[in-house]
C-alpha cells in the first residue's frame, strides 16, 4: 500500500514538473522576445520591399510562431510577376521572403494598350504607356488575361519568337521590334535595318556570333538601313533597299 502511495506521489510530482515546464515554455515562446521585428525581402527586382510586404500582408509586432507563412506565400503567388516565393522564419524575430520573379521580355500592341509578357508568353500586365521593350507585332490575339499565357492564332511562330527573346538576352542582341505575322519573321535592329528569316535561323545566327559580326561590318561601313536575309547553314545576304 505504501509503495502504491509513493508511486502515485511520484507520478503527480512528475506531472506537475511537466506542466510547469510546459507552461514556462509556452510563456517564453509567446513572449515579446519572439515578436517579429524585421521582414527581409530577397531577390526582388520589379517590386520594392514595401510593395512585397504589403502584397503579402506581412507585418511586424506579431508573434513569429503565429505568422501564417503559407498565407503570405499564396498572396504573393497571386501576382503574375512572382513565379515562386519562399517564406521562412529566422528566429527569434525575423521573417525572410525570398522571391523568384518573372522578367518583362516583350510588349504586344493591342488597340491603345500594350500587353507585357515574359519569355514564356505569360501576360504580366497591360499598360497604356509604351514600354522600352521589344515590340511583337502582327499577332492575332485571342485571349490576354493577366497571369495566363497569351493566346494567339499564330501559336507556332510565337513559340519560336519567344525562344528568340531568350537568345537575345543570352547574346545581348537587341531587336526594337519583331513582326511575326508570317512564318518568316522580320526583326528590326533599327526602324529601317531589318533581319529577315525563320526564328530558328535568326537564333542560330545570334548564338554562333555570325549576326553580331555581320552587324559590326555594317556599322563600320556606316550602314543603318536595309534587309539582312538569314537562311540555314549560316547563309546571309543583304539588300540595302527597305520595302
Amino acid at each position: 500500500m505504501k509503495k502504491k502511495k509513493r508511486r502515485k506521489k511520484n507520478y503527480i510530482l512528475r506531472l506537475l514538473i511537466i506542466v510547469t515546464i510546459g507552461a514556462g515554455l509556452y510563456s517564453f515562446l509567446t513572449s515579446s522576445f519572439f515578436d517579429v521585428q524585421k521582414i527581409i525581402v530577397e531577390n526582388n527586382l520589379y517590386y520594392t520591399r514595401e510593395q512585397i510586404i504589403n502584397k503579402g500582408e506581412a507585418r511586424t509586432g506579431q508573434n513569429i510562431f503565429g505568422v501564417r507563412t503559407t498565407v503570405i506565400r499564396d498572396l504573393l503567388l497571386a501576382d503574375p510577376y512572382i513565379r515562386n516565393v519562399k517564406v521562412a522564419r529566422d528566429l527569434p524575430d525575423t521573417i525572410v521572403i525570398t522571391l523568384d520573379e518573372r522578367s518583362e521580355s516583350a510588349a504586344v500592341p493591342y488597340a491603345d494598350t500594350f500587353i507585357i509578357i515574359d519569355n514564356d508568353g505569360l501576360v504580366l500586365r497591360k499598360t497604356e504607356i509604351e514600354p522600352k521593350l521589344t515590340l511583337l507585332i502582327g499577332l492575332t490575339i485571342m485571349t490576354m488575361e493577366e497571369g495566363r499565357p497569351l493566346e494567339v492564332e499564330e501559336t507556332g511562330v510565337l513559340t519560336g519568337t519567344l525562344k528568340m527573346l531568350e537568345t537575345m538576352e543570352r547574346t545581348e542582341t537587341v531587336f526594337k521590334m519583331i513582326d511575326i505575322s508570317r512564318v518568316i519573321v522580320r526583326a528590326h535592329i533599327f526602324d529601317r535595318l531589318i533581319c529577315e528569316g525563320t526564328p530558328e535561323n535568326i537564333m542560330e545566327s545570334m548564338e554562333n556570333g555570325n549576326l553580331k559580326i555581320f552587324l559590326h561590318n555594317l556599322y563600320t561601313d556606316g550602314i543603318e538601313r536595309g534587309i539582312i536575309y538569314i537562311g540555314s547553314d549560316n547563309y546571309f545576304s543583304f539588300n540595302p533597299m527597305v520595302e
